[in-house]
């Protein structure tokens, strides 16, 4: 028998595309229906991220005009990441598989088909990867290559152009379930989750409507929400950073005793002012990024909810639709 497959996507401010996008899904579900490749109940799970328009009156319309679709209301908006891990939670009781999308058409839906056969081969993940950036300006080639190549190198372990568009068994699900942390950065998370993996190419295409909810200053804050939460080389960097100043330091003593013994005045006030303005900024820098990780802890120790559902649409015998 088939089994049950959930498509999860977060939405926030997505009306303009919404209507095109559950269209599109809903061909996909029921071609993998008539295919025998998943089962009847398999649903459409939208994630209303607080949206300000009208994304949450869609997914309701969208639910009662169509058992595929079903709806997750968040209480307020609470970023890309929590409105994700809400969906891929509210659905891992209810499927055996569930496969998580951006709502903006940008990922090839076809992929899906390729992501279910890599499931029923043994596979828990399957990552949706880019298999080209020739669509994208070189600015944002540069930069997205570039935030990959940057979260690898500070010890960030990410997939090489892959997004959120992957495949999650049940049993994955149960394991992403176990990771408490409050400061979420999906994308190195699920990595650490283990179990049989495999990677499925796509080309991503433009999007079909809306802005885009990440540029180039949200990038950076993600990126930084990713190296911190992952990682603790930015310290280890620091306390690097220290010991050569300290030996850079000790080298200017030694020129200045010599120069004192050999009856010369020190020259350079310019020098001087310039290392203490440099010692200064990196002082302030080794703070904030101290201060970043201090600020983290702080808010994992509260350990206030990721996320807190108004509603969820279901039908009359409990199981989501």
């Amino acid at each position: 028998m088939a089994d049950i497959l959930y498509i999860v996507v977060p939405c926030y401010n997505e009306e303009a595309v919404l209507p095109e996008t559950s269209r599109r899904l809903k061909e996909k579900l029921e071609g993998l229906m008539a295919a025998g490749k998943i089962a009847p109940e398999s649903r459409v799970l939208f994630v209303n991220d607080g949206s300000k328009d009208k994304t949450w009156e869609i997914i309701s319309q969208l639910h009662e005009q169509c058992p595929l679709f079903s709806g997750a209301d968040l209480t307020r908006n609470r970023g890309h990441q929590n409105a994700l891990l809400a969906g891929l939670m509210t659905a891992k009781d209810r499927c055996d598989m569930a496969i998580s999308m951006d709502a903006d058409l940008q990922d090839d839906i076809d992929a899906v088909d390729a992501m279910v056969e890599q499931y029923y081969a043994g596979c828990d993940i399957v990552y949706g990867v880019r298999s080209s950036r020739k669509k994208d300006t070189f600015f944002k080639r540069f930069t997205a290559e570039g935030f990959y190549k940057m979260m690898n190198a500070m010890g960030a372990e990410t997939v090489f152009n892959h997004a959120d568009y992957r495949l999650m068994s049940k049993r994955a699900l149960e394991g992403l379930a176990q990771f408490k942390e409050v400061n979420l950065f999906l994308r190195g998370i699920v990595p650490m989750i283990g179990y049989r993996t495999a990677a499925v190419s796509y080309e991503r295409g433009e999007r079909f409507a809306g802005e885009s909810k990440y540029p180039l200053k949200k990038m950076l804050s993600f990126a930084m929400e990713g190296i911190t939460s992952l990682s603790v080389k930015p310290i280890r960097m620091i306390t690097g950073l220290g010991f050569v100043v300290f030996l850079i330091s000790i080298a200017m003593l030694i020129y200045s005793i010599v120069r004192w013994a050999m009856g010369e005045t020190i020259l350079g006030w310019a020098s001087l002012i310039c290392s203490v303005w440099a010692i200064g900024g990196l002082i302030l820098l080794s703070l904030g990024v101290i201060g970043e990780y201090i600020g983290k802890i702080y808010l994992e120790t509260k350990e206030r909810p990721r996320f807190l559902l108004r509603e969820v649409l279901e039908d009359r015998d409990g199981k989501a639709d």
